[in-house]
């Protein structure tokens, strides 16, 4: 952002300025108050803060380098800097921008396919593929998007499959740690994970016509639990486990979280023993 709005006083665009112009951190020092961070909002309000400081220092030295441009031609960064620096003009800007709450009333697209295998006799489920395409409208930074688009995806995966909140009778926490509380792992990644973003049209309600992607991508692990069903229901059909209230291998109900203990009982708690007795039964 930064090269993108100083880049218009510079004759090559700004190349090698993020060496010469400091963008330190929001503290309390310099920055008495602090904007929400809800919603994935804080690229947006750091991106609008850092183009609004730019663009008041712009205003400050264009003058200043259109008047060395009529004297001597093309202007270097270093000596426009010296001309303001003689001319006593303030070189640092700060701004405070928090989102019009009218900005965040958008639709975010994004789909999913997973690819799971499940293990009946002890319910683990191993994720094979998971390949995910993403709207971020215009992407602030892809790199960054790409990681929050992963790292929502990684938890919404332990969200639908992992992690179970549980209480006893007197409504107190029984899962009170990560002993009991099983959040994501490195095992839990998908052994292949492709992520694709897309680039919708622009919205000038938006920072630079961005969209969030810190928090719409968990919705997309909804793949990963709708995998783990078919597998089930796979496995069901082909040991005849009938089990539920609708008393049918093709018919269960299947909660969120599907932890390891719920998976079993689904696959069928005697499937050894079924195995065992196909084997016996092949060889009488």
């Amino acid at each position: 952002m930064t090269v993108f709005v100083l880049g218009q006083l510079c004759h090559d665009g700004g190349e090698g300025l993020l060496d010469k112009v400091c963008v330190i951190q929001a503290d309390s020092l310099n920055m008495i108050q602090g904007g929400w961070t809800a919603g994935s909002t804080t690229s947006e309000t750091s991106c609008e803060a850092v183009r609004q400081s730019c663009a008041a220092l712009v205003e400050r030295l264009k003058p200043i380098k259109e008047d060395l441009e009529d004297k001597s031609g093309m202007v270097a960064w270093s000596s426009l800097i010296a001309q303001a620096t003689m001319a006593s003009v303030n070189l640092s800007a700060q701004a405070y921008w928090t989102p019009d709450p009218t900005s965040a009333s958008y639709l975010n697209y994004g789909a999913a396919v997973s690819e799971v295998e499940v293990d009946v006799l002890t319910g683990a489920t191993t994720i094979l593929r998971s390949d995910l395409v993403y709207d971020c409208g215009q992407s602030l930074n892809p790199a960054v998007d790409l990681g929050q688009v992963e790292g929502a995806f990684l938890q919404g995966i332990g969200f639908f499959t992992n992690e179970e909140y549980t209480t006893n009778s007197d409504g107190l926490v029984i899962n009170d740690g990560t002993w009991t509380y099983k959040i994501p792992t490195v095992d839990t990644i998908p052994k292949q994970l492709n992520v694709e973003l897309f680039n919708s049209s622009r919205n000038q309600k938006h920072v630079l016509s961005s969209k969030a992607s810190g928090e719409p991508p968990l919705l997309l692990a909804s793949s990963v639990h709708c995998a783990m069903r078919e597998a089930i229901r796979a496995a069901r059909k082909e040991l005849s486990v009938c089990t539920g209230s609708a008393n049918s291998p093709i018919t269960f109900q299947m909660d969120v979280p599907a932890t390891m203990v719920a998976v079993k009982e689904l696959c069928g708690l005697d499937v050894v023993e079924k195995h065992l007795e196909s084997l016996l039964a092949a060889k009488a």
